[in-house]
C-alpha cells in the first residue's frame, strides 16, 4: 500500500550533497509602467527566504523525515548566515556545511506580482572546488556514511561538485551499500557511474548524451530521439534506474531489461515550476529507501512534483498531501 511506504519515509536517514543557495522572494503588485523604461513597477509588500538548490532538496526531505543532513559550501557572508539559520529552523543538520570567506553565497531573487514571476535576479560567483576543500568534503562524507541510509546529489553547476568528488561519492556509496540518487546538471558534464538512480530532465538528458535537442513528441515512448539519448546515458552511466522528467509529459522510467514506463503528469494546475525537480528527487529517493520498486518510487515522485508545481515559490510537499493524491 502506498500509505505504508510513505509511513516508512520517517525512518530514513538521508545525506544531501551539492550546491547550496538562498532563495529570496519579493512579493508585490504592479499598478503602473515605469516612466524610465517600458517595464512594470513592482511595489514590494513583503519578502520571504528559503533554502535553495541542494538545500531545498534537504527541505523537501525534511517534510517526511527528521534525519536529514546537508553537505556543501556557503559563503561567510550575511546570505550564508541566513541560509544556515534557515536550515537550523527547518531542523536540518548543517554540520556538513563549510563556510568559506572567499565564497559568495549564491542568491536567487524572484520578484512576484499577481501570482506571476516578473523577473529573477541571480547573485553568484561560481568557484571550483580547491584541493583542501575536496579533501575535507571526502573526509566528511566518509564520516557521515555509517549513520545514513542514502545519498542525494543535487548538482547546480556552481562549482562544489567536480569529477574527483563525483567519483569519491559514487565509490564510497557503493562500498558502503548506500542508495545513491543523482540530480545532474547539463553543463558540468560529470560522469556518474553505478548510481542507484539518476534523474535528468529532458534537456539534461540530451546534453549529457551529447545529442542535439529535438522537440518533444507525443507519446514519449514513440520519441526516438529521447529513447536514443536515454539508451546512451544508460550505457555511459550504468545506473540501476534512469528517470527522465518531461515536464507536462510526466516522466519516463528505464530500469534493467524491462520496457520503459511512461508515467503521465498528475499536475492539475501549474503555478510555478521552481523547485519541482528538488521535490521529485527527494521523494524518489525516499521511495527507494522505503522499499518501493523503481516504478512505484517514480510514481510517488511524479505525484509529489505534480503537487509542488501547483504552489507558488520553491514549495515543499507534505506527507498528508502525498497520501491524499492516492484517494479517489
Amino acid at each position: 500500500m502506498p500509505a505504508d511506504t510513505i509511513a516508512r519515509f520517517a525512518a530514513q536517514r538521508v545525506l544531501v550533497i551539492g550546491d547550496l543557495m538562498l532563495d529570496e522572494f519579493l512579493w508585490g503588485k504592479v499598478s503602473r509602467i515605469s516612466p524610465e523604461a517600458p517595464v512594470p513597477v513592482v511595489e514590494v509588500s513583503g519578502e520571504s527566504y528559503y533554502p535553495g538548490g541542494a538545500a531545498n532538496v534537504a527541505r523537501n526531505l525534511r517534510e517526511f523525515t527528521a534525519h536529514v543532513t546537508v553537505m556543501g559550501i556557503a559563503g561567510a557572508d550575511p546570505w550564508g548566515d541566513r541560509l544556515c539559520a534557515l536550515l537550523a529552523e527547518n531542523g536540518i543538520d548543517a554540520s556538513g556545511v563549510e563556510r568559506e570567506p572567499g565564497i559568495l553565497t549564491t542568491v536567487k531573487t524572484r520578484i512576484i506580482a499577481r501570482h506571476q514571476q516578473v523577473v529573477r535576479v541571480d547573485r553568484e560567483r561560481p568557484a571550483p572546488l580547491t584541493a583542501p576543500q575536496l579533501a575535507r568534503a571526502r573526509a566528511r562524507l566518509e564520516a557521515a556514511l555509517p549513520a545514513i541510509d542514502g545519498v542525494v546529489v543535487a548538482d547546480y553547476g556552481k562549482g562544489f561538485l567536480n569529477q574527483e568528488l563525483a567519483d569519491a561519492i559514487s565509490d564510497l556509496a557503493r562500498r558502503h551499500g548506500k542508495v545513491l540518487a543523482i540530480d545532474p546538471h547539463p553543463h558540468t558534464s560529470l560522469e556518474w557511474r553505478g548510481a542507484t538512480v539518476i534523474k535528468p530532465n529532458r534537456i539534461e538528458a540530451f546534453s549529457a548524451a551529447g545529442l542535439r535537442l529535438t522537440p518533444p513528441l507525443d507519446p514519449p515512448l514513440a520519441d526516438a530521439s529521447l529513447l536514443a539519448a536515454a539508451d546512451k546515458l544508460r550505457r555511459q552511466w550504468q545506473p540501476g534506474s534512469l528517470l527522465v522528467t518531461l515536464g507536462e509529459q510526466g516522466m519516463l522510467l528505464f530500469h534493467g531489461d524491462a520496457a520503459p514506463i511512461h508515467i503521465p503528469t498528475r499536475a492539475q494546475e501549474v503555478f510555478d515550476v521552481s523547485g519541482a525537480g528538488d521535490t521529485a528527487i527527494a521523494v524518489l529517493t525516499l521511495g527507494l529507501l522505503a522499499g518501493a520498486t523503481p516504478a512505484e518510487a517514480a510514481d510517488l515522485a511524479n505525484r509529489a512534483s505534480g503537487i509542488a508545481v501547483g504552489k507558488l515559490g520553491t514549495a515543499t510537499v507534505t506527507r498528508a498531501e502525498l497520501e491524499a493524491s492516492f484517494r479517489p
